[in-house]
């Protein structure tokens, strides 16, 4: 008994993960108890229901009266009528508790989310992120708004149906009694291989629209490389892998109903067979049969009910503590207890002071080392170095998207860990090397820049960044939708909507990661034409290869292996510098050089 004992506590902690859905439940307690009154309303009234049966075969049929017959049908219609009512208003008010808390739950997840640091989406893969989003809050919505309910009015129908039959006969009760441990064993058992499975399924699900996810995103090149076929049987092979996984899940919750079913029912044939030798006997009336029949009727479906949602409630454990994980995850990236405010009028607009850095998820590899670096105001800054040289960490730690592993890094006076990083990021407009498009339209993907701006501003923008023409001839202009990634505009096109949106922003500080590198010659003229009017009295760091950009410069840091080797003019480091003396010559037009 020991061990079963022990079992059992066990399996009531394996739902302890449902729990803190508890507090996304409380703010709607009048819901609820509303939910409850109606499920207290419609348990008495199924519980009185047996009566009325017994009455209508005592009373009526026994009794051969029609006057008290027809009283009888009279009761139960009303009954009837009532308990329809009651569980109109009960599915209705936890079905809608069920959406508004699986609402308020994906809503909470994804403002987490928004706010976690970036290393994290490295670690952990966004098609699981997405299936804890949607499939598993769908399974919870489920678990509130249909089987949570299922199970109180159960457990109530099991209490006052036990209850109901001991008043009705003492000497079968006892025999329905004893027979309740016999189906409960199977319930402990099996549940806790549900709820193991329930995990492994979601993860398995997971784990497909993972892999379906990255092939459409790469869907040229699997198509370019002529991968279709290998693609095919490896989507299949994860695929059947959340098959074999859900079909044992499947299976172990039929031998657990179908147990259940089996030893119930066996038992009402026992109990049956018993009070019908006691009707026979005249020991008790036929009515009291035909009640206590109903009553373990009742009983017997609501421990059925009870076994079932019980695996019902497993599974959702398995999610909610998927869920609940990510709820729990702290960002690496704090805002301050303590807030500075930045000196306006600081000469030295970024600062780097000894700084090291190495990628959370290359802890062995200095991807910055000793960096010391001050940019003035209204300087234009370019970056160069080989692939890998640390350019874009440069950027990626002046927007605190990762914090250094040593050393400070200050904005106008500011170290910016005692800013806010929402305040440090409004004061910069970031040009990626590959722009970001969003699936909306073309106003949605430039005022990104300033949600407030008025379409006048957009428009502006948008000719400011030579976008204003080819904008207008797409289909349906500005209100033209741009496909995921912006896939309906050529990397020109998309580079210039990116340009438009930091034109718009109007930052104090702009960062440009290749910010030309997609456009063709006649393009990149007049990009180059607007940037050169938009880093005007704005201090401006360029990732730079194109010795177009670099010569205009007022510094050119010259990055390697993390390292800050030079800086100066184009003109001093070509004197001084063999390495940049080499990368001219590898990237840019050697007949430039000179200049």
């Amino acid at each position: 008994m020991p061990h079963d004992k022990s079992d059992s506590t066990q399996q009531i902690k394996a739902l302890n993960p449902l729990l803190p859905i508890l507090r996304f439940v409380k703010p709607y307690k009048t819901m609820v108890a509303a939910a409850l009154l109606a499920l207290l309303v419609t348990a008495v009234i199924s519980l009185s229901i047996g009566q009325g049966v017994k009455m209508i075969i005592d009373n009526g049929f026994m009794a051969g009266s029609e006057e008290q017959l027809s009283h009888a049908i009279g009761v139960m219609v009303v009954m009837i009528s009532i308990l329809a009512v009651g569980t109109f208003t009960r599915f209705y008010l936890m079905s809608w508790l069920g959406e508004r808390v699986c609402a308020d739950i994906r809503k909470a997840v994804f403002d987490r989310l928004l706010h976690l640091h970036p290393s994290y989406f490295e670690e952990n893969r966004s098609g699981e992120i997405m299936s804890r989003l949607t499939t598993d809050t769908t399974l919870l919505q489920s678990i509130i708004g249909s089987s949570f309910s299922m199970a109180l009015r159960s457990l109530l129908m099991l209490v006052g149906g036990l209850l109901m039959l001991v008043l009705t006969n003492l000497k079968l009760t006892m025999m329905v009694v004893g027979c309740v441990p016999v189906v409960l064993l199977p319930m402990l058992y099996y549940g806790r291989k549900v709820r193991r499975l329930a995990r492994e399924s979601q993860d398995s699900i997971a784990d497909v629209g993972t892999y379906a996810g990255e092939i459409i995103q790469n869907i040229k090149v699997v198509q370019s490389y002529t991968r279709e076929s290998q693609e095919k049987k490896a989507f299949g092979a994860e695929v059947e892998n959340a098959f074999l996984v859900a079909r044992q899940r499947v299976q172990q919750r039929a031998v657990l109903i179908a147990a259940v079913i089996f030893l119930v029912f066996g038992a009402i044939s026992i109990m049956l067979w018993v009070g019908g030798m006691d009707v026979l006997a005249g020991r008790i009336s036929e009515g009291e049969l035909a009640a206590f029949v109903f009553y373990a009727v009742m009983v017997a479906m609501s421990v059925a009910t009870i076994s079932e949602v019980y695996g019902e409630l497993q599974r959702a454990s398995g999610s909610a503590e998927r869920l609940f994980e990510l709820l729990a995850v702290e960002s690496a990236i704090k805002a301050p207890q303590q807030v500075v405010k930045v000196d306006s009028s600081a000469e030295t607009v970024i600062a780097f002071d000894a700084v090291n850095f190495s990628y959370p998820s290359r802890l062995n590899s200095a991807a910055l080392s000793k960096i010391n670096l001050s940019i003035r105001k209204g300087q234009v800054v370019a970056l160069v170095g080989p692939s890998g040289a640390g350019k874009t960490t440069l950027f990626e730690l002046l927007q605190r998207f990762y914090d250094p592993s040593s050393g400070e890094i200050r904005l106008k006076g500011a170290s910016i860990h005692k800013l806010e990083p929402q305040t440090l990021r409004q004061q910069m407009g970031m040009v990626p090397q590959q722009p970001i498009m969003f699936s909306a339209d073309v106003w949605h993907n430039i005022r990104y820049g300033r949600p407030d701006a008025s379409d006048e501003e957009v428009m502006l923008a948008a000719k400011r960044a030579h976008a204003h023409d080819f904008i207008l001839d797409l289909p349906e202009g500005y209100k033209s939708y741009l496909g995921e990634q912006g896939v309906r505009l050529s990397g020109g096109q998309k580079q210039r909507i990116a340009l438009a949106r930091a034109i718009l922003k109007d930052p104090d500080i702009l960062l440009l990661d290749e910010a030309t590198s997609a456009l063709d010659a006649e393009s990149e003229f007049h990009v180059q034409a607007a940037l050169n009017e938009l880093m005007e009295n704005r201090t401006t760091l360029i990732i730079a290869h194109r010795l177009s950009t670099v010569i205009h410069a007022d510094v050119i840091v010259l990055l390697d292996q993390g390292r800050i080797v030079a800086q100066g003019t184009h003109g001093q480091l070509l004197e001084e510098s063999t390495l940049y003396q080499r990368l001219c010559e590898l990237q840019f037009d050697t007949s430039d050089i000179e200049k």
